[in-house]
């Protein structure tokens, strides 16, 4: 298992994330616990890209219960027709919001997220989780962060 992480904070976005995704893998493979891979996956993805809050929202008890996360604390439930995670959760697709305060019924877990995307993990026609990550900047995700972040979820699917 790996120790650290080398991301050189240098590079570009997506040289960021080609640097950090084959890290991830190594880091998960071989072990089989699903909220260990996450919980590991979350601080590589919040260290890594420096992201302001990463984490994930599992489908649980009819609403999305928190699960492993990096940044300030967070909302613990979310009902399915609430906020960005909610939308997700509904549209079975990756949401991206420039600007949170644009967003309609958005939640603020904190006032400092600016910007988001959320992605979901669909297995078997069920959504299983949301990854969630917030900016503390306006339009901070683009489709850079899309491709990267929907490859690490295809892996997280496989899980299930």
């Amino acid at each position: 298992m790996a120790e650290s992480l080398i991301v050189d904070q240098n590079l570009s976005k997506e040289e960021k994330y080609k640097a950090l995704v084959p890290q991830i893998e190594a880091l998960v493979t071989g072990e089989t616990d699903l909220i260990a891979n996450l919980s590991n996956m979350m601080a590589a993805l919040h260290h890594g890209m420096g992201f302001f809050w990463v984490g994930v929202y599992f489908n649980k008890e009819g609403q999305l219960v928190l699960g492993p996360f990096q940044g300030p604390i967070a909302c613990t439930r979310i009902p399915y027709h609430k906020g960005v995670c909610g939308a997700c959760y509904t549209r079975r697709e990756t949401i991206l919001v420039p600007d949170v305060e644009a967003f309609p019924g958005h939640i603020a877990c904190s006032g400092d997220s600016k910007s988001e995307i959320v992605i979901p993990v669909i297995k078997n026609g069920e959504v299983k989780l949301v990854l969630d990550v917030d900016s503390d900047k306006l339009n901070d995700f683009d489709e850079v962060d899309q491709k990267y972040l929907e490859q690490l979820m295809k892996l997280v699917e496989s899980w299930y």
